[in-house]
């Protein structure tokens, strides 16, 4: 890490800042550089999570952007390779960068295998710390999420006017498929489930149901619950037709989260999910599998100012009046007043009355905006796994 500062003959230099955020505005923020040098563009949104970090930097879903830590500490309890939310755990998630408050320390706990700095740098990913994160939450909040480049360099030498014009230039993801660099090039099929202290990763060896996965950016956890659930999974690429979709003769098919603008993925993504929904096959869908569905019904989907990027956000589920604690992290809402007469809304944000969830009343098939395999509450939402098996028992019965 580049976090220290050079003793000399005349006491303490002035620190040397070895990293910077340049946003497209022009404006430079200036901090100390850790993980992987070199530069990277994307757009800056922040996160509200106490704990987490890892699964944070390894889900898929934010390929394409710059992620700030609101919680000032991160990096205290290091890493593992059991945390990892990305199916390809060699490389990146897509994820550019991370920006922080206070430098990151030593691990304390004793799951950690590698220090963060560590890490970051075998994952190709830029970290920059020593900056005020709450002024850029602030920030980001009052003008909405930036296009930047975040740069790390060990010698503190920038060329800022190259940036600035990088910066500048970034068509942003607004419009931009990201799918195609986090999706799986290949169809596997998944049977791992659940974590448990002293235990690690268990195995479903008795399935009850046959579940498709649409590869988006898919998350561990959530193939880890469906398999917890009964389900033995087949992943498959974002790209894959309904025609072989249904070859394989599920009993239900999923729809996985995943990053970038839903409308973009959506022009190869809706036809496929149409015919799967028309073969009245059970479908659920996370995240950007929640816009696909409702893409695909006719409903249309907008960019948000600041999206929902956190563990801590209130949402009503109105099939059973229970207000659940759910994680976020979307950067696109679907617009309730555009869905179609044959969907209800069942699930709303309770900081913005956004969307978070649909169910169609003429086809067994249903999504949710939030996370519920992210564990906040820590189970709020588990039972959506279980709603999905009933929907699928109930199509076999």
């Amino acid at each position: 890490m580049d976090q220290v500062q050079d003793k000399h003959a005349g006491g303490w230099a002035a620190p040397v800042h070895t990293a910077v955020l340049v946003l497209a505005d022009g404006t430079v923020l200036e901090g100390f550089g850790l993980g992987a040098v070199g530069h990277a563009v994307g757009e800056v949104c922040f996160n509200t999570a106490m704990t987490g970090y890892q699964e944070i930097l390894t889900d898929p879903s934010y390929a394409g952007q710059i992620i700030t830590f609101t919680f000032p500490h991160i990096g205290n309890v290091g890493t593992n390779d059991e945390d990892i939310e990305t199916v390809n755990m060699a490389g990146s998630s897509g994820v550019r960068g991370c920006i922080m408050q206070s430098p990151v320390t030593e691990p304390q706990n004793f799951r950690a295998t590698r220090h963060l700095d560590q890490w970051l740098k075998a994952r190709g990913i830029i970290g920059l710390s020593g900056i005020d994160t709450r002024a850029l939450t602030a920030l980001i909040r009052e003008k909405g999420m930036p296009n930047a480049v975040i740069a790390h360099s060990p010698d503190g030498k920038f060329d800022l006017e190259a940036l600035k014009k990088e910066a500048a230039a970034w068509p942003g993801i607004d419009g931009m498929d990201l799918v195609p660099s986090v999706t799986t090039a290949q169809r596997y099929d998944w049977t791992e489930t659940t974590w448990t202290l002293g235990e690690g990763y268990g195995r479903l060896d008795e399935p009850k149901y046959h579940v498709v996965a649409i590869d988006y950016g898919v998350k561990r956890n959530i193939l880890r619950l469906l398999a917890k659930a009964g389900c033995k999974v087949t992943v498959v690429p974002a790209t894959t037709p309904a025609e072989d979709i249904l070859a394989l003769k599920p009993d239900g098919v999923f729809l996985s989260n995943g990053p970038g603008d839903p409308a973009a993925t959506g022009k190869y993504a809706v036809p496929a999910i149409q015919q799967i929904i028309e073969s009245k096959t059970p479908t659920f869908g996370i995240c950007l599998g929640h816009q696909m569905m409702a893409l695909a019904i006719g409903a249309k989907t907008m960019k948000m100012h600041q999206g929902h990027h956190g563990a801590n956000h209130p949402v009503m589920d109105y099939t059973t009046g229970k207000v659940e604690i759910v994680s976020m992290n979307h950067g696109f809402a679907v617009d309730t007043g555009t869905l179609p007469a044959n969907a209800k809304e069942t699930h709303r944000s309770l900081f913005d009355g956004s969307n978070c969830g649909i169910a169609l009343t003429d086809r067994p098939a249903f999504s949710v905006q939030h996370h519920p395999e992210a564990s906040p509450g820590p189970q709020d939402s588990h039972y959506l796994f279980a709603r999905f098996v009933e929907m699928m028992k109930k199509k076999a019965a």
